[in-house]
């Protein structure tokens, strides 16, 4: 193992790639430690909002500051992290099959990526502005921001720079990302994501020594089931995350024999159906849809009509209250909905089996076209099972195990930080193959 990675550190390039990535990195968690300025209150009760247990909000704000690395529990100008932008991208591709311009976009090569990639930048800006607006409304409500108007003529100047910030940070982050993707080791995007994770370690390390002082066996134990879950959690993440239904796919070819003569013959390969295809897209929609609702909620707690505020208060006490079992289970019901959904959505982008039959390729025993496409949905749909309800399992496994305390901790982080890991091993392995080294995994 050692030798592997000594191995890549003595070739240039990718030492040079290395470097630049955890350059930018550096410069990622340095722009996370400038501040929103907030008064002495402002900031405790901001702590409060995120440290109270027994708080939807809180809990729920939890889901956006895994993507910021505690930076919008200190309200760091890169609060938002790349959210916005994950959202906007998200909004292309589900509005691709829909609109046929941005289908025209998805036929023009390396032209049309980059102008979707632009496009979807764009929206990003007016996503972060709501989001923003969104944010800062909330925190206004629990007190955390005390003077945040944009009608005020004396509070609308600072809040307007408030939003600036927050959508500046959000747009460097973006670019940052695009840079290590461009001179860098990975997707860009994702490795700013994964820093997030990482960055949270130290605290759940630091509370995690805390509660075994102070616990004594009990916690001990508890933490030693925590890790035990963990560990089978992330064995679970890998192999849904490599599993594959391979299906064989001959593909027609012709060589010559003699003079003039020509001898057909097949070339067998596989089209690789992923088990997870939808990625951790399922676990961001399900957890935004039961967001929604929640700061709708307390905004409408604040009403003079008091069967809207009666209403508004069941429906954050009952329907939508993370410490409750049916909160779990329709999570685990949107996960799995928004798996087959995201997955019947990149099915469609492929289009596989259009492309076989125009390239006369077939699979051994169906017929090109029509029968083709649906035994390939019906394995779309056997395999897709088994990826959308392992989403939903870890999606309320912390409340089925009672331990860790944090959703996503135990579902889109580790999903996260897995994929993330893996991709960027095999981007090491594919650069390692090519200039003629063993490889890294072999």
């Amino acid at each position: 193992m050692w030798e592997k990675l000594r191995s890549i550190w003595t070739v240039p390039d990718l030492r040079k790639k290395i470097l630049f990535t955890l350059g930018m990195l550096l410069v990622f968690r340095v722009l996370a430690h400038i501040n929103v300025p907030l008064s002495p209150d402002e900031q405790k009760n901001l702590n409060s909002l995120f440290n109270k247990g027994d708080n939807p909000v809180g809990q729920l704000l939890g889901l956006l500051d895994v993507f910021s690395g505690g930076s919008l529990q200190n309200f760091s100008i890169v609060a938002f992290s790349v959210y916005p932008y994950i959202t906007a991208t998200i909004v292309m591709q589900l509005l691709q099959p829909i609109i046929p311009a941005l289908q025209n976009l998805s036929t023009q090569g390396e032209s049309g990526r980059l102008r979707f990639s632009q496009i979807t930048r764009i929206i990003t800006v007016p996503l972060a502005f709501l989001q923003g607006i969104g944010q800062c409304a909330l925190f206004q409500q629990e007190k955390v921001l005390t003077n945040f108007s944009l009608i005020d003529p004396q509070y609308a100047l600072q809040s307007f720079a408030i939003l600036a910030s927050l959508i500046s940070g959000t747009m460097i982050l973006v670019w940052l990302g695009e840079l290590i993707t461009e001179k860098g080791i990975g997707n860009g995007i994702s490795i700013i994501i994964l820093a997030n994770i990482l960055s949270n370690l130290p605290k759940y390390v630091q509370q995690g020594a805390v509660a075994a002082q102070s616990g004594g066996s009990g916690a001990v134990v508890s933490i030693g089931v925590f890790l035990i879950i963990g560990a089978i959690t992330i064995l679970g993440i890998i192999y849904i995350y490599l599993g594959q239904r391979r299906v064989p796919v001959q593909y027609p070819t012709k060589r010559n024999v003699g003079r003039g003569m020509l001898v057909g013959s097949a070339q067998t390969t596989y089209i690789p159906m992923q088990i997870n295809s939808a990625g951790m897209i399922p676990l961001i929609f399900a957890s935004s849809m039961l967001l929604f609702p929640t700061v709708i909620a307390r905004y409408l707690s604040t009403s003079q009509t008091p069967w809207i505020k009666d209403v508004a208060l069941w429906i954050s006490l009952y329907l939508i209250n993370p410490s409750e079992w049916w909160y779990w289970i329709i999570n685990f019901a949107l996960v799995v909905a928004f798996t087959y959904f995201y997955a019947y959505v990149l099915w469609q982008q492929q289009n596989i089996p259009e492309n076989l039959q125009k390239q006369g390729a077939f699979i051994p025993g169906y017929r090109p076209g029509e029968p083709t496409s649906r035994y390939l949905l019906t394995i779309l749909n056997r395999i897709t099972l088994a990826g959308a309800l392992f989403l939903g399992v870890i999606t309320v496994l912390p409340f089925i195990a009672r331990v860790g305390g944090s959703q996503m901790l135990g579902a889109a982080s580790l999903l996260i930080a897995v994929g993330v890991v893996l991709d960027t091993v095999r981007q090491l392995e594919s650069q390692m193959v090519m200039r003629n080294y063993s490889g890294f995994l072999s």
